[in-house]
C-alpha cells in the first residue's frame, strides 16, 4: 500500500494527502468521500454469470465494458486510485393518489449535470495539487461504482444491490475520479449490515431479485421504464404499480432509509417537476419533441425521451393498485 502521497505539483510546489481531498469533497457538498484501490474486481465471475444469464437485457454496452469493469486499473491508463464520492439525492415527495410516480432521483434537475459539475470541481482541485490525470465518471462508463465505493470504505452492497451508507441509507449517487495521484486507499467496508432483513426482496412487485444481491434487470421497473425501448408484454403494466420513470420501492422499504434518510442539501436535486402531480393521461401526447426538450431536457426524464414517456405515462395511469407503502414499524432488523 503506498504511503500518503507527497507529490509535488511542480508549478505551485504543493503537496496533497487523502485527508486534503476528503476535506475538499466535503466543502463541495458531498456527503462522503473515500479512496479506492484499483486492483482486479472481486466480483468478476459474478458479472460473467450475470451477463450470461441475460440479466442485462438490451444494455449490450455492459457486455462490451465487462473486461474493464473486472480490471478497474485499465479504465484510465496510469491511474493509481479512484476518489469515490457520494451525493445524497433524497427529497421526499408525497404521492398524489392515482397519479403516476417518478423516482426521487429524477424529480429534480439531471444529476449528471448537477453532481457532474461539482465532481469536475473536485477533479480540478486534484489537478491543482499536481495530478496529471483526473478523469471523472458518474453513472457512465465501465466503472464498477458500487464495488469501488465499498472498497473506499463508504458502505456495503445491500440485498437490493444498492450501496448502503451507515447512518445515511442508500439514496446516494456515486461519483468517481480516476487519478494518478498515489493517495492512500481506505480500508474496504467488510461488514454486511442487512442481517436477516429481506424487505426489499419481498416488496419488489415484478420479482426482479433472482436472489439476494442478484437483480434481473429485465424485470426491474427502473430498467423497463428507462432503458427498455420496446412495448410492454401483456400482463406487465399492472405490475409496474404506477411508476412512470424509475422506481424507489426497494429503497423506500429499507430500514436504513426509514431511519436515516435525510433531505438533500443540493437544491437542484429537489423536486422541480411538480406539474406532473396533476398532469392528465394525455399530458405527454400533447407535446412535440421541441416542447418536451424545452421542459424536460434538463431533467433525467430526457433519458426515456418523449416516446418513452408517452408509453410509460399511459401505462402508469392504468395501474390497478398503488405501490406498497413503506412499513411504519421500527427498523428492528438493523444490525449495527
Amino acid at each position: 500500500m503506498p504511503c500518503e502521497t507527497q507529490r509535488d505539483s511542480g508549478k505551485f510546489g504543493l503537496m496533497v494527502t487523502a485527508a486534503d481531498v476528503k476535506t475538499e469533497a466535503r466543502r463541495l457538498g458531498f456527503v462522503a468521500c473515500g479512496i479506492a484501490a484499483l486492483g482486479p474486481s472481486n466480483r468478476g465471475a459474478e458479472l460473467d454469470r450475470w451477463l450470461a444469464a441475460g440479466h442485462a437485457g438490451t444494455m449490450r454496452y455492459l457486455h462490451r465494458q465487462a473486461a474493464r469493469r473486472k480490471a478497474p486499473a485499465t479504465i484510465v491508463p496510469g491511474a493509481a486510485c479512484a476518489v469515490v464520492v457520494l451525493e445524497n439525492y433524497f427529497a421526499p415527495q408525497p404521492q398524489v393518489p392515482g397519479q403516476p410516480t417518478i423516482a426521487k432521483f429524477a424529480r429534480g434537475l439531471d444529476y449528471h449535470q448537477v453532481t457532474g459539475q461539482r465532481l469536475e470541481q473536485l477533479a480540478a482541485f486534484l489537478r491543482s495539487q499536481g495530478a496529471q490525470s483526473a478523469r471523472t465518471f458518474l453513472d457512465a462508463g465501465p466503472v464498477p461504482e458500487r464495488e469501488l465505493a465499498q472498497r473506499a470504505g463508504l458502505g456495503w452492497i445491500g440485498k437490493n444491490t444498492m450501496l448502503i451508507r451507515p447512518g445515511g441509507g442508500s439514496y446516494c449517487l456515486i461519483g468517481s475520479i480516476f487519478t494518478d495521484l498515489a493517495l492512500t486507499p481506505d480500508p474496504p467496508f467488510e461488514a454486511d449490515h442487512c442481517g436477516t432483513c429481506g424487505r426489499c426482496l419481498e416488496a419488489c412487485p415484478t420479482e426482479a431479485f433472482v436472489e439476494p444481491r442478484v437483480l434481473d434487470a429485465t424485470r426491474c421497473i427502473s430498467y423497463l421504464t428507462i432503458e427498455y425501448r420496446g412495448e410492454f408484454q401483456p400482463g406487465l403494466p399492472p405490475r409496474l404499480k404506477g411508476w412512470a420513470f424509475g422506481c424507489d420501492i426497494c429503497n423506500d422499504v429499507c430500514p436504513w432509509n426509514l431511519q436515516f434518510a435525510s433531505l438533500t442539501c443540493v437544491e437542484e436535486l429537489r423536486p422541480c417537476v411538480g406539474e406532473l402531480d396533476s398532469a392528465g393521461p394525455e399530458y405527454f401526447d400533447r407535446m412535440d419533441e421541441v416542447a418536451f426538450e424545452t421542459r424536460f431536457g434538463a431533467t433525467a426524464l430526457e433519458r426515456a425521451g418523449l416516446k418513452g414517456m408517452r408509453r410509460n405515462w399511459k401505462v402508469a395511469y392504468h395501474r390497478t393498485d398503488a405501490s406498497p407503502a413503506p412499513p411504519d414499524d421500527a427498523p428492528a432488523q438493523i444490525h449495527a
